[in-house]
């Protein structure tokens, strides 16, 4: 929208990388320096890291463009979360390589028999390889290995490694990238620009696009700019491109320190509001679900196994039948159990059942978890067939059996 109402021929900060947007900063001005002498050499690697947004891509586009690319053959490489053979892969898809069907063996022998050939007639290989930090160790030890192919005491392939501030303290340290580190014959950490060159760069793409003098901006709406940015040329271009739309939406001619810092504001406003909301969680892998052991019935009778055990702990393996009637308010004798239980409770109470486990609680092991439910079901059996056992003999009692035969009764199947 801010393109027509000012009049823009183009977007003048665009996101997308655009050479013809390059701007010769001190940093930017200082890795070209070390690119332009490393290609000069035609061996080795060159590596340029930056922050993201430090115009790494703009820089090696901008070289692109000024060197002789009849003499030179270059292929890029974008994605770089590869594995080692899907690297070699596609190294051999970008300089026109075949590759489908073919072993690793295979795909090496070809892509030598290529760099040969372009060596032979009278050109250079270059591969350019952007972000990569993602690459694993394996992946740049296949670079390296390509880095290897030579025609006599020409190399054959030179290779540009593009990263991120991490890349580079990895190449620096990491012990198997040893001989990939020899190898390194130039390299340059972008850093951002200096508060002065920040009006030179937004004039000058704003120029670029087309730009006629309307909006004009302040000296303080620069430095406003470079306060929140420190420099960074893809946070100028996103600023600038929400101030730009402002003062159009505004109708401004004149942009000053207060209207960018109201973008800003509205800019922190908007990354505050995202950050408060859920945060994005990825597809986890369902948990594994165990299968739930359904209880039996009488396994939640208040206390049955406690009072079967005061009782008589033998009577737990005396049969009894299945099924037996049983007559309402049956109140059970005073009887003295032998042996005494190692805590003492009322007559009239029942030692409560022992707290289940919470549900929630992890199970670390499913076996012992299935060993421990079959213990406690055949446990729960016994103790049901020591209650029905007492059942029977209160229900005979209750009938009118005397009392001396019934404790008689019970003595005489412990000692049995």
């Amino acid at each position: 929208m801010y393109t027509e109402y000012y009049g823009f021929s183009a977007r003048p900060f665009q996101l997308t990388p655009d050479p013809e947007f390059y701007f010769d900063s001190q940093t930017h001005r200082k890795a070209l320096a070390y690119l332009s002498y490393g290609l000069g050499q035609g061996e080795g690697f060159i590596v340029i890291t930056g922050d993201v947004g430090a115009g790494k891509t703009t820089l090696v586009g901008h070289l692109m463009s000024t060197i002789d690319r009849v003499h030179i053959e270059v292929a890029q490489i974008l994605s770089s979360q590869l594995g080692a053979e899907d690297m070699l892969r596609m190294t051999a898809q970008q300089i026109g390589v075949p590759t489908e069907g073919l072993a690793k063996g295979d795909i090496l022998g070809r892509i030598e028999r290529h760099l040969i050939d372009v060596a032979l007639s009278g050109r250079r290989s270059l591969l350019i390889v952007d972000e990569a930090q993602n690459l694993n160790s394996s992946a740049l030890e296949e670079l390296r290995m390509l880095s290897n192919f030579k025609l006599g005491e020409k190399c054959l392939l030179q290779i540009f490694l593009l990263g991120q501030p991490e890349f580079r303290a990895r190449l620096n340290y990491a012990p198997e990238l040893e001989q990939l580190r020899q190898r390194v014959i130039a390299s340059h950490h972008l850093g951002p620009m200096n508060p002065e060159e920040v009006e030179p760069y937004i004039r000058h793409r704003m120029m670029r696009g087309g730009w006629s003098g309307n909006p004009a901006i302040t000296s303080d709406g620069y430095w406003s700019v470079y306060r929140y940015t420190n420099g960074l040329p893809r946070k100028i271009n996103t600023l600038m491109s929400r101030v730009l739309l402002h003062g159009a939406l505004d109708g401004l001619s004149v942009i000053a320190a207060d209207d960018v810092e109201l973008v800003i504001a509205d800019i922190r406003a908007d990354e505050t509001a995202e950050s408060e909301q859920m945060p994005y969680m990825p597809d986890m892998p369902e948990p594994h679900r165990h299968e739930t052991v359904a209880s039996p019935p009488y396994a939640t009778a208040p206390a049955q196994a406690p009072v079967a055990a005061m009782l008589v702990p033998e009577m737990a393996s005396t049969p009894v039948p299945d099924e037996m009637p049983i007559t309402a308010q049956v109140v059970p004798p005073v009887i003295t159990p032998s042996p005494p239980p190692p805590t003492e409770f009322p007559t009239s109470e029942r030692p409560p059942a022992p707290a289940p486990a919470p549900a929630s609680a992890p199970v670390t092991d499913f076996h012992m978890l299935q060993q421990q439910i079959v213990m406690l079901t055949a446990q729960v059996e016994e103790q049901d067939q020591a209650l029905r056992r007492l059942l029977a003999l209160l229900i005979e009692w209750s009938e009118g059996g005397p009392m001396d035969a019934m404790v008689n009764g019970i003595k005489g199947q412990a000692v049995s």
